[in-house]
């Protein structure tokens, strides 16, 4: 099984010191990931850690939280998992969105992101998710904006080798119907697919319009109940619908427990995902 855990699994803990970028990756060795899934957040020097939590809360406003690209931090990580043997798989990059209403804003992003994809490319990830930004009802004139910015980071992630996301993560990309109409605007632009982030009462509908189109995944959990599975939303029945629609790519876990023990949730999710797995062969 490919596996991969998002640091962001881990925000309190990193946040709180009792982990950090470097005892995060020893963490995915220890529990069998096959790659490493950063957060941008993750891949700077330490910084304020309430600044910190608060972009992970409000992503439409991590681009004012955030530092941009430390080369020199990068090359230290880098050595790291390099002596413990794990590849870049997925960036969840924060702060880089395409659509701001700002010339300013929109301007500092496009160079955020390409700093990022300029990065992801120096550590050999294989793929990064840039959101789009934007309200949550798109009118044509930012759809545009968004399409024209989706595009030239298409073409830098080509020269970087590496594969190009967008994520139903928050503003127009958590409403199904315009998700799939950025992506059938952005040939070569793959999904990242959470498991929760669609409207609760459209999200069966959205996971099975969007599984199909599924690079990477997200599975969120937050609170287990006796069988082992999510209290509220059955990650089971996602993981179905993905294997249904084809995915074969990297099994990759956000979890974010309400009880805030987040290496026990962790270790939690991987062990449903196994079964699950298990269950279907």
């Amino acid at each position: 099984m490919k596996l991969g855990i998002c640091s962001f699994s881990f925000h309190r803990t990193i946040g709180s010191g009792q982990l950090d970028v470097f005892s995060y990756i020893d963490t995915c060795a220890k529990l069998g990931c096959t790659q490493i899934d950063p957060w941008s957040a993750h891949l700077c020097p330490p910084e304020d850690a309430a600044a910190v939590l608060n972009a992970g809360k409000n992503p439409n406003q991590s681009h004012q939280l955030l530092t941009g690209v430390d080369n020199a931090f990068l090359d230290r990580i880098a050595a790291h998992a390099e002596c413990v043997g794990l590849p870049f798989g997925t960036f969840a990059v924060d702060g880089a969105h395409i659509y701001e209403e700002s010339r300013e804003a929109f301007e500092s992003n496009r160079r955020r992101a390409r700093q990022w994809i300029e990065a992801a490319g120096r550590l050999g990830a294989a793929q990064i998710r840039i959101d789009a930004g934007g309200p949550a009802v798109l009118t044509d004139e930012i759809f545009k904006v968004i399409i024209d910015g989706y595009h030239d980071l298409l073409a830098r992630a080509e020269r970087a080798g590496v594969e190009l996301l967008v994520e139903n993560h928050w503003g127009p990309s958590t409403n199904p119907e315009q998700l799939l109409r950025i992506l059938d605007a952005c040939p070569g632009l793959g999904l990242l697919f959470d498991t929760r982030n669609f409207p609760a009462d459209r999200r069966e509908a959205a996971r099975k319009m969007l599984a199909p189109r599924t690079r990477a995944t997200h599975l969120k959990s937050k609170r287990f109940d006796a069988t082992g599975d999510d209290a509220d939303d059955p990650m089971a029945a996602c993981i179905h619908i993905l294997l249904e629609a084809g995915y074969a790519g990297v099994w990759g876990i956000e979890s974010v427990p309400e009880d805030e023990d987040e290496l026990a949730a962790a270790s939690k999710t991987i062990e449903l995902l196994r079964r699950t797995l298990d269950h279907r062969k």
